[in-house]
């Protein structure tokens, strides 16, 4: 069994002992060892919704795209559009095969004029890595992967700002706008990145910092008091009750982001990247598929991935790809394919048991009251 375990592991976390020293459970996602759990994912769950938590994210692949071409090269490789970009700023966006399908949904952050850091799933480092590369032009692009010299937490929930101040120097991360980032002094370490960027549906602050400086900073966080450490398991709820894709689960190589209902980074207009002619191709046709949100009438009906989806007469409709107990709710919800002319509020049905059971369609996120909402009504 322990043989098992370390083949499906290829790499750990730099903080993984102190993982362990805090009582958490360990398991291998995308060939990693990382935190599951500490105690209880549902007081962790709560914690980023109402005060504070902190993840460790260090499985997430970083790579750097610097050069006088760096801009141009990624203006072709990704959907959303660049140009909008300046530095300090991030932005979501998709790598495409080119018939439209999804290789891995990512953050690209401007450091410098000439600088990108792309910040990529850890199931799919080695294959962005070998399509970044197989893509490059002959001259003015240089790639780095900084993914093993690399930590990322995540302070996330109503209360990050309040415990990352007195660790911050020089700069007012209150300040921020969403989808900021600068490069400063946390905790007395030089050159750790900020970002206000995240996956929890809270504000967050990203923290991106050379590996040997990851346990301090991890340790001067939680030595704010208050915080809880939180798992993969907290964020995946998390992420659900705002509707937020995961890559190999909601979208895949088979599914476009125009499926997804993530139209909104592609922009079909700024000129030819590699997907469009497909993308350009289905939206003229239209959609015969597409990813909504679903509700149980009952908090003991989950929703699991991989349940079918059928009609009320029993007929197959699509798939959940994504579902669980949304704590917050205390209802069962879930992502899910359904065909194009299925509308919000109707009904569709599951399985369970031997039961067919019902769901009603609706559009994320499943959850409105959340510090990140609140903070950008605010802005308007």
């Amino acid at each position: 069994m322990r043989l098992a375990y370390l083949c499906l592991v290829q790499k750990a976390t730099p903080l993984l002992e102190v993982h362990r020293s805090l009582g958490a459970q360990i398991t291998v996602f995308g060939g990693w060892a990382m935190p599951l759990r500490y105690q209880s994912e549902l007081k962790e769950h709560q914690a980023v919704r109402e005060k504070v938590g902190l993840f460790d994210l260090s499985h997430m692949g970083e790579f750097l795209v610097r050069g006088p071409g760096a801009a141009a090269y990624l203006q072709r490789l990704l959907t959303n559009d660049l140009a909008r970009l300046t530095p300090g700023r991030a932005q979501y966006t998709f790598l495409l095969n080119p018939q439209g399908g999804v290789l891995d949904d990512l953050i690209v952050y401007q450091l410098e004029p000439q600088l990108f850091l792309l910040v990529v799933n850890a199931a799919h480092i080695e294959k962005d890595w070998a399509w970044l590369q197989d893509n490059l032009p002959s001259a003015g692009v240089e790639l780095q992967n900084i993914s093993e010299e690399t930590v990322l937490l995540a302070l996330s929930g109503p209360d990050s700002t309040t415990i990352l101040t007195p660790l911050t120097e020089g700069a007012e991360v209150s300040t921020l706008p969403y989808y900021a980032c600068y490069k400063g002094v946390v905790a007395g370490i030089s050159e750790v990145l900020v970002a206000t960027t995240g996956y929890t549906g809270e504000w967050t602050y990203e923290l991106f910092v050379r590996r040997e400086a990851g346990t301090h900073l991890w340790e001067a966080i939680m030595n704010q008091g208050s915080v809880q450490p939180a798992g993969l398991s907290a964020r995946n709820t998390l992420r659900l009750e705002m509707g937020y894709l995961l890559c190999g689960q909601d979208i895949d190589e088979e599914t476009t982001p125009l499926e997804a209902g993530a139209g909104w980074a592609v922009k079909l207009e700024k000129g030819d990247f590699i997907g469009r002619g497909a993308l350009l191709r289905q939206k003229a046709q239209g959609l015969t598929r597409k990813l909504v949100g679903l509700v149980s009438e009952s908090p003991r009906v989950i929703p699991r991935e991989g349940i079918a989806l059928l009609s009320e007469a029993g007929q197959p409709l699509g798939r959940i790809t994504s579902g669980t107990l949304s704590p917050t709710l205390q209802r069962g919800i879930a992502l899910g394919y359904v065909p194009a002319t299925v509308s919000i509020g109707e009904k569709v049905w599951i399985d369970l048991r031997g039961q067919r059971v019902p769901l009603t369609v609706t559009r994320p996120p499943f959850v409105s009251d959340t510090s990140l909402l609140r903070r950008q009504k605010a802005r308007l």
